[in-house]
């Protein structure tokens, strides 16, 4: 998918993952899904900041309202995938984002316009969470951004977690958890 996709109408993800892989046969070799082991997909893309924004109601139609707007797809910002659902704990709704090119985002605008739709909608922000790690050049981009988010440090920098690897394995610490 993404850059790897032989054929344009695969480079997104999620159009390939409708159902049997989209029916089509393999972009590379002729060996058909199996049965019941599925297939492989394999991709080539920019680094993904998985972003989410947990809102002060239960309703997921709200966040899917705001997914809707903000997304890509739909006409919302290039590069913002975005889907809204339930959260069980902490029982509320939450717009999640995958941001395909950081680069490219206005990501405060991205943080503002979800905080706009969900005021007219009724509701308001509560909290944002950061899945896994980001670049340095994406912090730098838009700091602010990302030190809103819950329980964010520099420890959350890539190259930074990195250096710390590094330096514990120099200093003779054979452990480190990413």
């Amino acid at each position: 998918y993404e850059a790897a996709a032989l054929v344009p109408g695969r480079r997104r993800l999620e159009k390939i993952r409708r159902t049997n892989f989209d029916g089509l046969p393999p972009d590379r070799g002729d060996i058909a899904e199996h049965p019941t082991a599925g297939a492989a997909v394999v991709g080539a893309r920019n680094f993904l900041i998985a972003y989410n924004i947990n809102l002060a109601t239960r309703d997921p139609a709200i966040a899917k309202a705001i997914a809707v707007k903000i997304r890509e797809s739909s006409g919302g910002f290039k590069f913002v995938k975005a889907m809204g659902l339930h959260l069980a704990s902490p029982d509320c709704a939450q717009v999640s984002m995958n941001l395909t090119n950081f680069a490219e985002i206005p990501l405060d605008d991205v943080y503002d316009a979800v905080g706009r739709e969900a005021q007219r909608l009724g509701t308001a922000i509560v909290e944002s969470e950061l899945i896994g790690f980001i670049p340095q050049a994406a912090f730098e981009k838009a700091p602010e951004f990302f030190r809103r988010t819950c329980g964010f440090d520099e420890s959350r920098i890539i190259e930074n977690r990195i250096a710390q690897l590094l330096q514990s394995k120099t200093s003779g610490h054979s452990r480190v958890a990413l």
